[in-house]
């Protein structure tokens, strides 16, 4: 069994290429959901749902986040209305968080949504929430602390990143399975995401850390830093403001207590030897996903280098 730890889009489109060359049913996924937020009333779960809706085929591959040929009527209406426009949700993708609302008001938990939007879209992985305890991630910023959807959408990013608070953390607990998935797994994978607010915020839950540390299954990491920059999203001043250089090798240190192997990318091939010399053996490939082919052969080489024959 293969366990994937899930940010949004980067893990989203990395998942994309793990599934075509492995069953779905052998695998699953653990989803951040430190970027949970209500809006106009409804919970929102932003890296469960890119992941559902981009291996379900329906994403907006233009930004890798909701609903393709989504219209926004009803966001149309409530900035009529007085409302804030700036984290727009499409009707469709609006939906989806009414769904997960009402069933959450009925003392569905977390996973059972989750469970239940899988099934909706067809998709036979599980995919789990860290905890089903809410867990909010901020960001320490000289205007104060910011959840960070607001951080990162409403502002830009462009405050200064003092430090990152995962708030609830503490006194949440893993979602049922979570830490037995991981026991189990034979192949632990860390998708490329953002190592601070993606994968730091599932760190952060009690448990998870030290299951990784002691587990069986090989750990390996796909760098979601490429040049010295992220792909998308702001890896970059996130890593920056907590004092670590933006480069594949601080990325590796993020990881360094628990992971087996690293994978990089060919433009940062002379970056190698520094992981190495933290005892992190390293693979060298092109980690730039463009299109289902290569989506395909990151995940055959880093599912080999997990030692998976695929």
């Amino acid at each position: 069994m293969i366990a994937v730890l899930a940010g949004g889009v980067g893990a989203a489109r990395f998942l994309q290429g793990v599934v075509q060359v492995v069953p779905q049913k052998e695998l699953t996924v653990i989803a951040n959901t430190g970027d949970d937020r209500d809006f106009y009333g409804l919970r929102v779960c932003p890296d469960i749902d890119i992941v559902i809706y981009t291996l379900g085929g329906v994403v907006d591959e233009k930004y890798g986040w909701g609903i393709r040929n989504d219209t926004h009527n009803t966001m149309q209406q409530l900035t009529h209305y007085g409302n804030e426009d700036w984290f727009l949700l499409g009707d469709k993708d609006l939906a989806t968080h009414i769904h997960r609302t009402n069933l959450l008001r009925q003392g569905k938990t977390l996973s059972e949504v989750t469970d239940n939007l899988r099934a909706r879209f067809g998709l036979e992985l599980r995919i789990l929430p860290m905890s089903d305890q809410p867990i909010e991630t901020h960001i320490k910023t000289p205007a104060g602390l910011l959840h960070f959807e607001e951080y990162m959408v409403k502002r830009q990013s462009v405050d200064e990143v003092q430090d990152v608070v995962f708030v609830g953390a503490k006194e949440a607990k893993p979602a049922p399975d979570v830490l037995d998935t991981l026991k189990a797994a034979d192949v632990i994978l860390i998708a490329p995401s953002n190592p601070i607010v993606s994968i730091g915020s599932i760190l952060a839950v009690p448990g998870i850390h030290d299951v990784l540390h002691e587990a069986s299954g090989m750990v390996v990491a796909v760098s979601p830093i490429v040049g010295g920059a992220p792909i998308k999203g702001p890896a970059d001043k996130l890593m920056r403001g907590l004092g670590l250089d933006v480069s594949a090798v601080d990325v590796a240190r993020c990881y360094r207590d628990f992971l087996d192997v690293m994978v990089i990318d060919e433009q940062d091939a002379h970056l190698a030897g520094e992981i190495e010399d933290l005892g992190i053996p390293t693979v060298v490939t092109n980690t730039i996903m463009r299109d289902s082919a290569t989506k395909a052969e990151l995940a055959r080489t880093v599912l080999q280098a997990a030692g998976r024959q695929v």
